[in-house]
């Protein structure tokens, strides 16, 4: 019998283990960036050409590298970090596993240049597919500048799976600001298609924050410290009432190294109940020290999830510091008793802080019953009659742009068999109605759901746009990686009404909206739109246009708990089988159930 198993070339072997570590352009950006890190640069260039797929360029002026340091790491297993096994418990550096150098080689076109700060002259390596072209001394600045092209030039299966240049340069961003974040002593730049994209001095942690997410949060930054034998935890909280509806701003650092741990996220959730309404997520930038023999950061080859020795310990004082900084920085205003008399003055009170009784002035004549010779009962339930209509019209502003004739149509073809009787309300959830066949039971949220999501489906499949310009435009702060969401939406969006003024690098400026739309909401429905984009975005075969749909029919829909009148009820109820599926939310849940009038019976009779 021949022999079956064989050794695997290099080449293959670097191959399959890029599969494992460089899974986008962004993986290549993390590891480059780590390496400059951890060279103890003060500054770091980045400079990306069509999201990283043409070109990812680093460039610090760390310590550099020698000839013979060049040449080695990009072999497989080859690190200056650790030298023996034990090592891998005493770990202070990013970069430490000696397989991204020689990852990217195997999938990408190299050039690395580097010089260390006693040398005169550098070395120049190009490797192409793990295969060296060129090793050659080359003048260059003191430091490392590596330049990764065509990246997956010789996986083409890898290539094709690659997202959309957005989605693939919103990944990039959010590594650079993993590492930015918590190196604000480092300068940074970050340069994509010619156009710059951050420029970072080096500063304090709670500036570099500002520098990234934009001034707007220089004034919603609460400190976090605590400081026991075993940890130290410090950064940064952002106040409730700033809370989102997305978990874009949540950053877990141990030992200047960024985690993903659900376990620490309840901690800081649990420290922020009775404060945030069901719907919204803190915003948190955390910094954990440990002794790196309490952690292994070994458990992924990307590194972002750690293991604790102690996870419970950790969490206990992660959400006692953040209690303690929202206990300690509460907003509730306090009395000063040391008020300069000159300020009472500027306030309109006399200096000698007397306060005179305000006057009341009324005309004695005056009867409201003899006006127009109606009652005050009568205008009352009027005028309570026209609110209702008005709040029922808000309520359902979407679907009211319908035709009519076309959902009685639908509504009476559903129903020729059954015809519904008087509706009534169950535990403010659920529409019930008398059927020929029964009972019939809506979820409210879901009709609504399914109501709005074929709405929007159709205003965004036919293209057709209704807008009402604001008097005052709304100028709105985001991340660059949730202005690259919006950026791939906004051709959606304004098919949807909204009109933008323009968009900087972290702002957006909004100058209409859809008609009948709460621009008081605009912000948090902005907010929720990208957040549900980020959740879905790796569902194969779903477009951005089921996508934006689905996002607003959730938002918009009335929710359970909200009392409805008859009026809204019918509505309703003739609406949702006026869609093309009445039976099934946009979720696939199940809107609607008959209970028989033969198991109704078998209730009553036990």
């Amino acid at each position: 019998m021949s022999n079956i198993i064989k050794l695997l070339p290099d080449s293959v072997a670097n191959q399959i283990a890029a599969g494992e570590v460089i899974q986008r352009p962004a993986s290549a950006v993390k590891e480059l960036l780590e390496n400059a890190v951890d060279a103890r640069a003060s500054e770091i260039d980045i400079l990306i050409k069509d999201a990283g797929k043409t070109l990812i360029q680093v460039t610090d002026n760390g310590c550099g590298m020698s000839a013979v340091d060049m040449r080695m790491c990009f072999e497989r297993h080859a690190t200056s970090k650790i030298q023996k096994a034990e090592d891998l418990f005493t770990i202070h550096t990013l970069g430490f596993r000696g397989e991204a150098m020689a990852s990217i080689a195997a999938i990408a076109h190299v050039e690395a240049k580097s010089r260390p700060h006693e040398e005169e002259l550098g070395t120049c390596l190009r490797i192409e597919g793990s295969r060296v072209i060129s090793q050659e001394p080359c003048p260059c600045k003191a430091g490392t500048t590596l330049s990764v092209k065509n990246l997956f030039f010789n996986v083409p299966a890898r290539r094709n799976f690659l997202k959309s240049d957005t989605a693939e340069t919103r990944h990039i961003l959010e590594e650079f600001n993993r590492v930015a974040l918590i190196h604000p002593e480092i300068a940074f730049s970050l340069t994509h298609n010619n156009k710059l994209v951050y420029k970072l001095p080096a500063t304090t942690e709670k500036s570099r924050i500002v520098g990234i997410l934009g001034k707007i949060y220089n004034e919603r930054l609460l400190p976090v410290e605590q400081k026991t034998d075993l940890a130290h935890i410090k950064g940064f909280i952002v106040k409730p009432q700033y809370a989102r509806k997305t978990r874009g701003e949540q950053y877990f650092f141990v030992n200047q190294r960024f985690i993903k741990h659900p376990y620490l996220n309840h901690a800081v959730t649990n420290a922020f109940s009775e404060l945030l309404p069901t719907d919204a997520f803190p915003s948190y930038f955390i910094h954990i020290e440990v002794a790196p023999s309490d952690i292994d950061v070994n458990i992924h080859p990307t590194k972002t999830e750690v293991n604790f020795k102690d996870a419970q310990y950790i969490y206990a004082i992660v959400h006692a510091a953040v209690k303690k900084s929202i206990g300690v920085h509460n907003l509730t205003p306090t009395i000063d008793f040391t008020v300069d008399p000159e300020l009472n003055t500027t306030l309109g009170m006399p200096a000698s802080g007397e306060i005179k009784q305000p006057e009341i002035h009324f005309n004695p004549d005056y009867n409201p019953f003899k006006q127009d010779g109606r009652k005050p009962e009568t205008e009352d339930v009027n005028f309570r009659k026209k609110r209702e209509h008005q709040d029922w019209e808000k309520l359902f502003q979407a679907k009211a742009a319908q035709d009519d004739s076309e959902k009685e149509a639908r509504a009476e073809q559903t129903l020729s068999q059954e015809q519904p009787g008087t509706f009534f309300q169950v535990h403010s959830k659920y529409i019930a109605c008398n059927v020929r066949s029964g009972l019939m039971l809506i979820d409210q949220h879901r009709a609504h759901q399914r109501i709005l999501y074929e709405y929007y489906l159709s205003l965004l499949t036919n293209r057709r746009q209704a807008s009402q310009q604001q008097l005052f435009p709304q100028d709105f702060h985001f991340s660059a990686e949730e202005m690259s969401i919006l950026k791939e939406m906004e051709e959606l969006l304004k098919h949807l009404g909204f009109t933008f003024d323009g968009f900087g690098s972290n702002r957006v400026v909004i100058k209409g909206i859809p008609e009948n739309f709460d621009s008081s909401n605009l912000r948090e429905t902005l907010e929720r739109i990208i957040e549900d984009f980020k959740k879905q975005h790796n569902q194969p075969g779903m477009d951005n246009t089921i996508r934006l749909s689905q996002s607003l029919a959730s938002q918009l829909s009335v929710k359970q708990g909200t009392m409805l009148n008859n009026e809204q009820m019918a509505y309703l109820f003739n609406s949702l089988f006026a869609c093309k599926l009445p039976e099934q939310a946009p979720d696939g849940s199940r809107i609607l159930s008959i209970i028989p009038l033969e198991k109704l019976e078998q209730f009553l009779k036990g």
